[in-house]
């Protein structure tokens, strides 16, 4: 920042940040300048509103994409797109006005005026970047998954939209492949695998994961459609983590009764004083980190078999289990406001976890490991995820759980080092020609590696390092089942089609 004076009558200040790109001329004295660091993903878009001369984030805020009511994922949007003469323009609108619906939020938030917004960053999946670009992606919709553009970009912020200042420049890190996009150069911009001598293997996930594995010998990178169903989409009870949304679970092995903790409250529901503290918020459904942690927990406790049946013999245990049509589910609250969880839940989580464990798979192949050093979780669901309930499901492949860790939200945190660092703009830049791209759409062994992923921790993957922590229950052969319109005896209908 600059002040500058004018013939000893008065002083205009000049902002000048990103050798000279952003510039703003303010009468009087003015030491504030801003910038905001934008993660859109295909579920949800995540803001931060920061002071560029001293890099603090001053305010944050986060929203449901509103494209998904043009499809929940992002195959849907393209389809969507394909399907419907204009549809892109429909998705680049919605995107672009709920991004400026978060600059109105982070900066009344602030007490900032967004003409003082002079820099942006962008990170996202191809397809969200194209979108905001407003270029057409209806040729990331299938192979080859050609990119329009895969380097980094700088354009004029009003070209995207955005309520800023009219010099504002918008800064859209660079795609790695068709479906490995510029939030996974941000991921490797904040957690740099490519300096280390550990194998890592970094999983951003979301609806469409990203898997990032390699040191600093060879990098590779690659996407899994695991859906939304990790963020609380496609699931019953399932939302969004907010107030009243369940985080955390536990199962009593012996008697099958849960208790659980809700966001908003530090206490658990068995501890005196709960009922009244959630009483303003309410218990209003499970979010990712919960659902992850209860099927975890039915598995562990033996209401769920290792290939994902919720066993309607424990029904005679416990009141908890209970038939539904021909299957049956676990009841986490009773009550008014029931939230329990249903077989084809089950079934939707065991499709997200396999597309996520063989992507992984596939990249661990093609290094020729059995086995990496380090694992870390990252995304705006990653970052909240118990890591060990992670591996009990089978979401990831065996590690030593000391070195899984999940590290916070990489790839915002990579938007906000672009933000404010140009030399690390240069730097990924450079980074992102050197990773080498592995399409698993493609790969004639994913859907073996899918398959086998789907039972719970996985069908023929050993967990020695998860054996250490946990005691994992005995292979339970679920060769039939009770009806449940009263008790008549079935045969068990297969893995596969087990959820009607």
């Amino acid at each position: 920042m600059k002040r500058i004076l004018r013939e000893g009558i008065w002083n205009v200040s000049v902002a000048v940040h990103s050798d000279t790109r952003s510039t703003k001329i303010w009468a009087g004295f003015n030491n504030q300048a801003y910038g905001i660091a934008v993660d859109v993903g295909s579920t949800t878009i995540a803001m931060h509103l920061c002071d560029l001369s001293t890099g603090a984030v001053i305010a944050s805020a986060g929203m449901m994409n509103p494209q998904i009511r043009y499809g929940e994922d992002l195959m849907r949007r393209v389809s969507y797109v394909m399907m419907n003469p204009g549809g892109e323009l429909l998705l680049t609108e919605a995107v672009r006005g709920g991004i400026n619906d978060l600059i109105a939020e982070v900066t009344a938030e602030a007490k900032v005026d967004p003409d003082d917004i002079l820099n942006a960053v962008f990170v996202g999946n191809p397809i969200m970047h194209h979108l905001l670009l407003g270029i057409d992606p209806t040729e990331l919709g299938g192979a080859p998954f050609a990119l329009a553009t895969n380097s980094g970009m700088i354009v004029w912020a009003s070209e995207v939209g955005m309520i800023s200042n009219p010099d504002c420049r918008a800064y859209f890190l660079p795609c790695i492949a068709g479906h490995v996009g510029a939030d996974t150069a941000a991921v490797i911009l904040s957690e740099a695998p490519h300096m280390q001598e550990q194998m890592t293997l970094i999983i951003d996930v979301g609806t469409n994961a990203e898997i990032v594995l390699g040191n600093n010998e060879r990098l590779l990178a690659a996407s899994s459609p695991t859906g939304p169903a990790f963020e609380g989409a496609q699931i019953s009870c399932g939302q969004r983590a907010a107030a009243g949304a369940i985080e955390r679970v536990r199962i009593d092995p012996e008697t099958l009764e849960p208790r659980f903790k809700v966001i908003g409250s530090d206490l658990w529901s068995d501890e005196e004083g709960f009922e009244e503290a959630t009483k303003k918020i309410g218990i209003t459904g499970i979010c990712g980190s919960g659902i992850i942690e209860v099927m975890a927990e039915m598995y562990l406790a033996g209401i769920l078999s290792s290939d994902g049946v919720i066993d309607g013999a424990m029904a005679a245990k416990s009141p908890r289990v209970v038939a539904d049509g021909r299957t049956f589910s676990y009841v986490i609250r009773d009550g008014e406001s029931e939230i329990k969880i249903y077989q084809t839940d089950v079934r939707a989580i065991q499709l997200a976890k396999a597309a996520l464990y063989a992507g992984a798979k596939l990249l661990m192949d093609k290094l020729d490991l059995e086995k990496v050093d380090r694992i870390q979780l990252t995304g705006a669901f990653g970052s909240h995820i118990d890591t060990k309930y992670a591996m009990v499901l089978g979401m990831i492949p065996d590690c030593d759980l000391n070195e899984v860790q999940a590290v916070g939200y990489a790839a915002g945190v990579g938007a906000r080092i672009a933000l404010l660092n140009n030399a690390a703009r240069d730097e990924i830049e450079e980074q992102v020609k050197t990773v080498e791209k592995i399409e698993t759409a493609v790969e004639p062994k994913f859907q073996q590696y899918f398959v086998e992923a789907m039972a719970i921790p996985h069908k023929t993957a050993p967990y020695p390092e998860l054996a250490k922590a946990v005691k994992l229950p005995a292979p339970k052969v679920l060769s039939d089942t009770s009806s449940a319109e009263g008790g008549r005896r079935r045969r068990r209908r297969s893995r596969v089609d087990a959820v009607d």
